[in-house]
């Protein structure tokens, strides 16, 4: 008998992010290279969100966002890494559809 499957609902104002972890090193846009071990401090990331709650107003599945990785909530889920995080820790939103932006795009 096969396990019964459940949906995951985000709850109040959280919201889960997938976010895809720096296994490798990367490069500066002066073509430096940062290895993996380096920490930066203080570095907002970019996730893509997956869920969001009731009470969420400004993202919905799908829109990318920035925000702090450090000190979230990580869950696993199927070998996937989410973060669950509250709407008010985002710092912006990337979406294809928006009345007020800053001209710049992902």
């Amino acid at each position: 008998m096969a396990d019964p499957k459940f949906e995951i609902q985000m709850l109040h104002d959280r919201v889960m992010v997938r976010v895809q972890r720096d296994s490798e090193e990367r490069r500066s846009s002066a073509g430096i290279v940062i290895p993996a071990t380096v920490k930066m401090a203080n570095r907002l990331v970019w996730g893509e969100v997956c869920g969001a709650g009731a009470n969420v107003r400004s993202v919905k599945a799908g829109d990318k966002v920035l925000f702090n990785p450090e000190d979230q909530y990580e869950v696993e889920v199927q070998g996937q890494l989410y973060l669950v995080l509250r709407e008010r820790d985002l710092h912006a939103v990337a979406t294809q559809q928006t009345d007020h932006g800053t001209g710049l795009y992902l």
